[in-house]
């Protein structure tokens, strides 16, 4: 790959990343749904078990967790971007002192905007073998 192959590509990572903190951020943590759509295209493709396809199904799903947990905040604390995938690791609390996730998030960014979601998650241990976080 050339220098400015290389570039473009760190480049459109970069974008990626910023796009998809920035969805966290504002759709996730301050529940602006109204915002979404300058995040996520339409026919998002979603591939979580629980949520049909579509920008409509994820803002309806915000929308009614900010009404029962008005406080819940995804922390980020480290991405990963390659191409149009942007991997993001956080620390889910859906309210101040409740018990928190680890959480693993994966888009596809696609002109632009979030095309394609995937997620896993689990709950957060009291310790572990190694001494180390989930997250």
């Amino acid at each position: 790959m050339t220098t400015t192959a290389t570039t473009a590509a760190q480049t459109a990572a970069e974008q990626n990343t910023a796009l998809v903190r920035d969805f966290m951020e504002t759709v996730w943590n301050e529940g602006r749904t109204d915002a979404a759509a300058r995040y996520v295209a339409a026919g998002l493709a979603q591939h979580n078990p629980a949520l049909p396809d579509g920008l409509a199904a994820l803002t309806g799903l915000v929308d009614t967790l900010h009404g029962q947990l008005p406080e819940l905040r995804f922390d980020v604390r480290r991405t990963v971007a390659e191409g149009e995938l942007v991997v993001v690791h956080s620390l889910f609390t859906p309210a101040p002192g409740a018990d928190a996730q680890a959480v693993v998030d994966i888009f596809r960014v696609e002109d632009g905007l979030i095309a394609e979601h995937w997620d896993v998650h689990q709950e957060l241990p009291a310790t572990t073998a190694s001494g180390r976080p989930a997250v």
